[in-house]
C-alpha cells in the first residue's frame, strides 16, 4: 500500500475561468463553470509523475458510470469531444495545471473532484458547479445569437407587461439570478422536487436534459403538489402573506423560501411564478424570457372552447371552471426538441403558473411553440392547454339562476389570445411576438389550424351538450353596443365612460338595459359590486344613442384591488329580439413617481437618488412605505417609511446608493399607502469606473 498523500491545495482560476465561462456574475467564491468548455484548475501536493494522475468527478446521491453521474479520465493528449478529459497545461516542482473538459451533455449541478497519482488514496480538490451552456454548439440550448446569450441568460433585469388588450402597462423585475445563494437555492429546488424525492439517482440522472429541468422547475414553482416556492392567491384578500403586486424582484422570495425552511412564501400570481421560474432556469444557464398574452383563456375542460355566464342583470357569474383572463405570463426557454424532431426546436412554453394538472402535478410545458402555431397538439407536454390559452373560441351565455337554463348570447372566435408580448432583446421596448403563436385571426389558415386541433382532440364528431345549436350562431343581433371611455382611467379619478347603443335595424327597437360594475382581480373574477344601474331606451331606426357612465372615485376607492381592474357590463334585452351582452374590463393607473439621480454613478461612490411622489387626491394618504432594489446597485432591499402625506402635498424622499459594478444597471421603486398599493417605476442607471 501506498502511503496517504498529503492534501493538495487546489487554484480554482475563479477569475479566468469565470470570464472564459461567462459565470463572473456570480456572488460565488465556489467554481462555477458551464459544460462542454475546458477549464482550467491548479493543485499541489501529488508526489507522482503526472501521467499517472487519474480523476473523479461525480455528483448527486450515489454516483456511478451507468447514470452518467460519475466519471474518471486520466490525462490524454487532447480534448475528447463526448465524455470528460483531461489535458495537461504545465507543472512545476510541486504543483499541476490541468484544463479539464466535460461533454456538452453533461448532468449538470455540483460536483466532487478528486484525483487520484499511482496507489495513493484519491484526494479530494474541493466541489465546482457545472451549469447548461448556450454559448456551446454542442449543447441542447445553445443560443446562436450572442446578444439574446446575454440578455436571456446573463440579464438580471426584466421587464413584465400587464393590463389588458385595451391598455397594456408594464413593470420592471429584478431576477437577479447572480446574487447571493440564489444558484444555491436554486439548486435546492431541485432537490426538494417530487422526482427527486420519489427516485434521487434516476432523478440526477435526468438532469442533463433541459426538457425535463424546465418541467421539474415550472412544479417546484408553485407549492401545490411538493411544497414548492410560491403559494398562489387569487382571491383578492391576501392577509397573513405580501400581495402578489408588491414584489419587485425574485430574489426576495427565493431568499424566504429558504430562511423559513422552505416554506411556500405568500402570495403569487402568474406574473410571480413566471418571474421566479425565469431566475431559476436563467441561473442553471438555460435562456429564458418572461411572455405576457393579453385575453388569455384558462379552458379547463379541454375542448378549447371558453364558456362564461351572465345573469339577467348582467351579473359576470363565476360558476364556470374556464376563464378568460386579462392577461396571462408564462415562459418560453430555448431548447432542441430531439424527442419531436428539429423544426420543433428553439422556444418551448413552460408555465409555473397552477391552473391544470398535467399527469397528476401542476406543471406546464415545455410545449414547442411550433407545434402550437401549427396545432400540432398532439405533441409532448401540455400542448392542447397552452394552444388553448393563445386560441380557443370563447361562448357567452345567459344562465337563469332559477331554472338552471342556459342561452347562448354569442360567441367569438377572435377575442382570445392578443398582443403576446416580451420585453426586446438589450433595450426597455415591448416586442410582439403574437404572430410566432398563431396565423392570422380571421385568416383561413388560422381556422383550419384551430380544425385541425380540434380534430386531433377527437373533438370534431362528438356531441358537445354545450355546444350551440345552429340556429342559436345564426341569430343576428338587432343592436350593437360598446363601452367608449371619456376621462382618464386613473385611480383617484371618476371613472367616466358612455354606453353606445345602435340600433342595426330598419324599425325603432325597445331594449332594456341592466348595466353593473365589479372590482375584479387580473383574471377577471369578479371580488366586490361597485355600481349598478338600469335603463330603458327606445332607438329609431339605424339610430345611435350615448348613454354617459359616471362612477366617482368613492363609490369604487374601498371596493378595488390591488389589481386596479373594474369590469363593465350591459346586458341588453331587446324586445322581440336577442339579447346582447356589452363589456368591457377597465385597468386604472396609479399615480405616477418619479426618481432622479443626483449625480454621476461610478463604481464604490456613494450618489445620492430623490424620488418624488405627489399626492393626486384630495384626503390625506397614510402608512407610506418605499422599497428599493436593483442588482448591482444596492444589496438586498432598502425599506423606507414616509410621513403622512395632505392633499395635494408632495413628498420627496432621499436616499444614498454604492454601486460596485459597472454598466448599465437598473433601480426599481414601489410604493405604497394606504390609497394606492404598488406605484412601481424604474430607472437604468449607466454606472461608470
Amino acid at each position: 500500500m501506498g502511503q496517504a498523500a498529503s492534501q493538495p491545495s487546489t487554484n480554482w482560476h475563479l477569475r479566468e475561468n469565470g470570464r472564459e465561462h461567462h459565470t463572473s456574475k456570480f456572488a460565488s467564491k465556489e467554481l462555477i463553470v458551464r459544460r462542454g468548455q475546458a477549464f482550467v484548475v491548479t493543485f499541489n501536493g501529488t508526489e507522482q509523475p503526472e501521467q499517472n494522475l487519474t480523476f473523479v468527478a461525480e455528483t448527486g446521491p450515489k454516483p456511478s458510470k451507468l447514470t452518467r453521474t460519475q466519471a474518471t479520465f486520466g490525462i490524454s493528449s487532447t480534448v475528447s469531444k463526448d465524455s470528460w478529459s483531461a489535458v495537461l497545461q504545465s507543472t512545476s516542482s510541486n504543483s499541476v495545471s490541468i484544463s479539464i473538459s466535460s461533454p456538452p451533455d453533461a448532468v449538470i449541478g455540483r460536483y466532487k473532484l478528486s484525483v487520484q497519482s499511482g496507489s495513493f488514496s484519491p484526494t479530494s480538490l474541493g466541489t465546482f458547479v457545472l451549469l447548461f451552456n448556450p454559448w456551446s454548439s454542442g449543447d441542447d440550448v445553445f443560443m446562436p445569437n450572442k446578444a439574446e446569450c446575454e440578455e436571456y441568460v446573463l440579464e438580471e433585469f426584466g421587464i413584465i407587461f400587464a393590463g389588458n388588450k385595451n391598455h397594456i402597462s408594464s413593470f420592471g423585475w429584478n431576477f437577479g439570478q447572480f446574487q447571493g445563494d440564489i444558484l444555491d437555492i436554486c439548486l435546492s429546488m431541485l432537490d426538494r422536487s417530487l422526482s427527486h424525492r420519489q427516485d434521487p439517482i434516476t432523478d440526477v440522472s435526468h438532469r442533463n436534459d433541459p426538457k425535463y429541468l424546465g418541467r421539474v422547475l415550472s412544479a417546484m414553482v408553485n407549492a401545490n403538489d411538493d411544497q414548492g416556492v410560491v403559494l398562489g392567491n387569487w382571491s383578492g384578500n391576501y392577509d397573513g402573506g405580501k400581495s402578489p403586486s408588491s414584489w419587485t424582484g425574485s430574489g426576495e422570495i427565493l431568499q424566504s423560501w429558504k430562511k423559513s425552511g422552505f416554506r411556500p412564501v405568500r402570495y403569487g400570481q402568474c406574473w410571480v411564478f413566471a418571474a421566479v421560474l425565469t431566475t431559476a432556469l436563467r441561473c442553471l444557464g438555460i435562456p429564458t424570457r418572461t411572455i405576457t398574452n393579453f385575453s388569455s383563456a384558462h379552458d379547463a375542460d379541454r375542448n378549447l372552447r371558453v364558456d362564461e355566464f351572465y345573469d339577467a342583470s348582467g351579473n359576470h357569474l363565476d360558476r364556470a371552471a374556464d376563464s378568460i383572463w386579462n392577461f396571462h405570463v408564462w415562459n418560453e426557454s430555448w431548447f432542441s426538441r430531439s424527442d419531436l424532431g428539429p423544426s420543433y426546436s428553439g422556444w418551448q412554453i413552460l408555465d409555473a403558473t397552477p391552473q391544470e394538472e398535467s399527469e397528476g402535478i401542476y406543471q406546464c410545458g415545455p410545449a414547442s411553440r411550433k407545434a402550437i402555431k401549427e396545432g400540432d397538439v398532439e405533441l409532448d407536454y401540455d400542448c392542447p392547454f397552452v394552444f388553448a390559452e393563445v386560441n380557443a373560441d370563447c361562448m357567452y351565455w345567459n344562465y337563469d339562476t332559477a331554472t338552471g337554463k342556459k342561452t347562448l348570447i354569442f360567441s367569438q372566435s377572435t377575442t382570445i389570445g392578443q398582443f403576446i408580448s416580451t420585453k426586446a432583446v438589450g433595450r426597455d421596448d415591448r416586442v410582439d411576438v403574437t404572430n410566432d403563436y398563431k396565423y392570422e385571426e380571421g385568416s383561413k389558415k388560422e381556422r383550419d389550424i384551430f380544425k385541425k386541433a380540434r380534430k386531433k382532440l377527437g373533438l370534431e364528431d362528438k356531441f358537445d351538450p354545450t355546444a350551440p345549436t345552429p340556429q342559436e350562431i345564426e341569430q343576428k343581433p338587432d343592436i350593437s353596443g360598446k363601452f367608449k371611455v371619456a376621462g382618464p382611467l386613473q385611480v383617484g379619478k371618476d371613472l367616466n365612460l358612455i354606453l353606445v347603443l345602435e340600433n342595426l335595424q330598419s324599425d325603432a327597437k325597445t331594449v332594456h338595459v341592466n348595466m353593473t360594475a365589479w372590482s375584479t382581480v387580473y383574471t377577471r373574477r369578479p371580488v366586490h359590486g361597485i355600481w349598478k344601474d338600469s335603463i330603458s331606451v327606445t332607438l329609431s331606426p339605424e339610430e345611435e344613442k350615448q348613454f354617459p357612465i359616471n362612477i366617482p372615485y368613492t363609490e369604487y376607492q374601498q371596493q378595488l384591488t390591488t389589481d386596479n381592474t373594474i369590469q363593465v357590463t350591459a346586458l341588453c334585452h331587446v324586445e322581440g329580439g336577442i339579447q346582447v351582452l356589452v363589456q368591457r374590463d377597465i385597468t386604472l393607473d396609479n399615480p405616477t413617481i418619479d426618481i432622479q439621480v443626483l449625480g454621476e454613478a461610478q463604481v464604490n461612490r456613494e450618489v445620492d437618488v430623490e424620488v418624488i411622489f405627489t399626492n393626486p387626491i384630495d384626503t390625506e394618504v397614510s402608512d407610506c412605505v418605499l422599497q428599493v432594489e436593483g442588482s448591482d446597485l444596492l444589496r438586498g432591499i432598502l425599506e423606507i417609511d414616509i410621513p403622512p402625506l395632505r392633499a395635494g402635498e408632495k413628498s420627496s424622499t432621499k436616499f444614498k446608493l454604492t454601486p460596485f459594478e459597472t454598466g448599465p444597471k437598473h433601480l426599481l421603486v414601489n410604493f405604497s399607502c394606504d390609497k394606492f398599493a404598488n406605484i412601481k417605476t424604474f430607472k437604468m442607471i449607466n454606472v461608470v469606473d
